[in-house]
């Protein structure tokens, strides 16, 4: 609980001193999402840590998106951007009170410690029917900054001061999808921007699974 009243304050902080923190534009990743859940003909959609609805955006013209997000400012936000979403105040690794066909979790997962990281791809799975897909990017441990700072678990580091991150290998993400059917699994490059310009690169790993049971 300490754990995530430190990630609410932060990205609180941040939201309501930067607003739009990364733009307006969608990761690359939930468009291939999209195409996806098109392609398996689903019809709902959840977005854990939605944020301010940049990704959410590329849902909510299509499916019934929820998005949910322990920020208030950022759901302040996300309601101006994003009305077509139903947002939810909340915490990620508790029950989430839903039933959908897909889940897109975009770059959530590397912010905890393992037990919790467990958790949430638990609570994902929860909220997914049988035969859901869900969608996963996370930190690959091909990224500059894997191996950076302090060592809290094993591929965990603290790699800026009070920030922490995993990065995932891929038998790491197996291990963490274990019990799905895992239909793919890649890498690609993330180029986030700023509303000022500034261009930030991360090496991400992706995974695409379905609900077996």
């Amino acid at each position: 609980m300490e754990e995530q009243t430190g990630l609410a304050e932060y990205w609180s902080r941040r939201f309501a001193q930067e607003g739009m923190i990364w733009g307006s534009e969608a990761s690359p990743t939930a468009d291939w999402a999209r195409r996806l859940f098109r392609q398996h003909r689903l019809g709902s959609v959840l977005v854990p840590g939605a944020g301010y609805g940049r990704n959410t955006k590329v849902f909510s013209a299509e499916f019934q998106t929820y998005g949910i997000e322990l920020s208030r400012e950022a759901l302040d936000l996300a309601a101006e951007w994003d009305p077509g979403t139903h947002f939810i105040e909340g915490n990620v690794l508790e029950p989430m009170d839903l039933q959908v066909d897909a889940v897109y979790c975009y770059d959530v997962l590397h912010l905890f410690l393992e037990e919790d990281r467990y958790k949430l791809v638990a609570q994902c799975l929860a909220a997914l029917k049988p035969g859901g897909l869900l969608v996963f990017t996370f930190f690959s441990d091909r990224d500059a900054n894997c191996g950076i700072g302090r060592m809290l678990e094993p591929g965990t580091y603290e790699y800026k001061e009070g920030k922490y991150a995993h990065f995932f290998s891929e038998a790491d993400l197996l291990a963490h999808f274990a019990g799905t059917q895992v239909m793919e699994t890649g890498s690609y490059v993330e180029t986030l921007r700023s509303p000022l310009g500034d261009a930030h690169q991360y090496i991400l790993r992706t995974i695409a699974a379905r609900k077996i049971s």
